[in-house]
């Protein structure tokens, strides 16, 4: 593949790229483990929270795609099996086995705060110290899209 010329330098677009692939990680497992909430949702809250997971799980999915494309874009290969997601990633794939709704939410809003937390404080070295503006306006979108997730699930906790 031909090196991109995009204005970020070589070293830049690793540092960038091995980043990205630590969100790309985060995604993936959160989503793996929201697809395992929605197949094993128990109550009488089922129905309701199973089709509210599949949303999720399917937002999810968008996300982990773009992220991938976003690595590609900076001219490098896209980490892409289980082994080295659970090697770069901040979450944890296990679950702690309760399958109520409200066990659930606490455990997704963890692990979209636990997101939150890492993608804010990769917003501004990417920007100013890689000088790839564009990639961090990408992920403080990320970012966005992961509080308004986090409210709706605290919002169920209330």
């Amino acid at each position: 593949m031909k090196t991109p010329n995009i204005g970020i330098s070589t070293e830049n677009r690793q540092a960038i790229a091995d980043q990205l692939s630590k969100i790309l990680a985060d995604e993936f497992i959160l989503y793996s483990k929201t697809l395992n909430f929605h197949w094993n949702i128990e109550g009488a809250d089922f129905h309701s929270v199973h089709l509210y997971l599949e949303t999720l799980y399917q937002e999810q999915q968008e996300t982990v795609d773009t992220v991938a494309e976003k690595i590609r874009a900076l001219g490098h290969y896209v980490p892409a099996t289980l082994k080295k997601y659970l090697e770069l990633t901040h979450l944890t794939e296990e679950t702690k086995g309760k399958n109520d709704s409200q066990s659930i939410f606490a455990e997704l809003l963890q692990d979209h705060e636990s997101i939150i937390v890492f993608i804010r404080e990769e917003i501004k070295p990417i920007a100013d110290k890689m000088k790839a503006d564009g990639i961090s306006d990408y992920i403080t979108g990320l970012m966005e899209q992961h509080e308004k997730t986090a409210w709706m699930l605290r919002s169920h906790l209330k």
